[in-house]
């Protein structure tokens, strides 16, 4: 398996097509031996992209933390191969500063980060999402600092609706610090970012990496029938971001994508992630893996032909 990469906008960087987001799967629960394996099948399979943030865990910092030790004990000498991804924006801690977009927040938020992770630098820093009550132009100007102090290398935006982020791609080259990347979420079941947001990305010139690929992992095969396999996200009543009454919401549009996915001779999880890289907005597909095997059935979508206009077809009329 070769790793195809693709060119951020009109920067210089290159990202691999797939890359590992270190969101819930890094946490004080997960094995810290299969997370020390997970990251050097990724090095070895060409996924060189880590993307964490702030409060990824659980608990919140935890993610970070654990990656930091990873990087101190396994992997330092490669930190010139690899590029690292943090945020800030969503809620980290308690009291005025601890959440949203302010500089006070965005700039603290990014010093904890760097001793989290034991790093001088990240690659790329974001803001994880816009703040409706702070201007936008105090937001991108604590972006702008941390890339001017040498503690990021670039600067990114999360969720961004069409209109800010044009206004903020704006901002930032002004500055002299164009925005590298927008993340977004986007998947065969969420199609939101279609109408404005991908073709903002391609206006403005900039990087797209999409997250939630596979939908929480009902875009897997994983929940067939509607059933809830023992120990899955959905099976977690705790768990705020998939349950059992979305899964089955979703399970007859499932169903057909499983369909088309056995027909054209795909497993379902690859027609997911190739889906995806169809479109030449987006540069890199951030999948999630609790174990090696994971990681490794989402590379195999790189480096793989068009699909098939037919697939394509049935695809869009499910």
């Amino acid at each position: 398996m070769s790793m195809n990469y693709r060119r951020c906008g009109r920067s210089g960087v290159l990202l691999p097509e797939i890359s590992l987001g270190l969101w819930h799967n890094f946490g004080q629960p997960a094995r810290h031996e299969e997370c020390r394996s997970i990251i050097a099948r990724a090095m070895e399979l060409g996924i060189c992209h880590f993307d964490l943030a702030n409060n990824y865990g659980p608990p919140p910092g935890a993610a970070e933390t654990r990656f930091g030790e990873l990087m101190q004990s396994d992997f330092a000498a490669h930190r010139d191969e690899m590029f690292i991804a943090t945020k800030a924006g969503h809620l980290m801690w308690n009291g005025p500063y601890g959440d949203w977009g302010s500089r006070k927040h965005l700039l603290a938020s990014l010093d904890q980060s760097l001793r989290r992770m034991k790093l001088d630098y990240v690659d790329v820093f974001y803001s994880h999402r816009p703040d409706p009550d702070t201007p936008l132009e105090e937001t991108m100007g604590a972006l702008i600092t941390a890339v001017k102090s040498g503690k990021a290398l670039y600067a990114g935006l999360s969720k961004y609706p069409a209109h800010l982020f044009t206004r903020a791609c704006a901002m930032l080259k002004e500055a002299g610090v164009p925005c590298l990347l927008h993340q977004l979420r986007y998947n065969l079941l969420d199609r939101a970012c279609e109408p404005s947001q991908l073709p903002a990305v391609g206006e403005q010139h900039t990087g797209c990496i999409v997250f939630s690929p596979l939908a929480q992992g009902m875009l897997t095969g994983k929940y067939a029938g509607g059933v809830l396999p023992v120990g899955s996200r959905a099976a977690d009543s705790t768990s705020p971001f998939l349950n059992a009454d979305q899964v089955a919401t979703q399970a007859e549009r499932i169903a057909t994508f499983q369909r088309i996915a056995d027909e054209a001779g795909i497993p379902l999880t690859q027609l997911a992630l190739r889906w995806l890289l169809r479109r030449p907005e987006i540069t890199s597909v951030l999948i999630g893996a609790r174990t090696v095997q994971q990681l490794e059935d989402c590379a195999t979508a790189t480096g793989q032909p068009p699909l098939p206009q037919d697939v394509l077809d049935a695809l869009e009329q499910a």
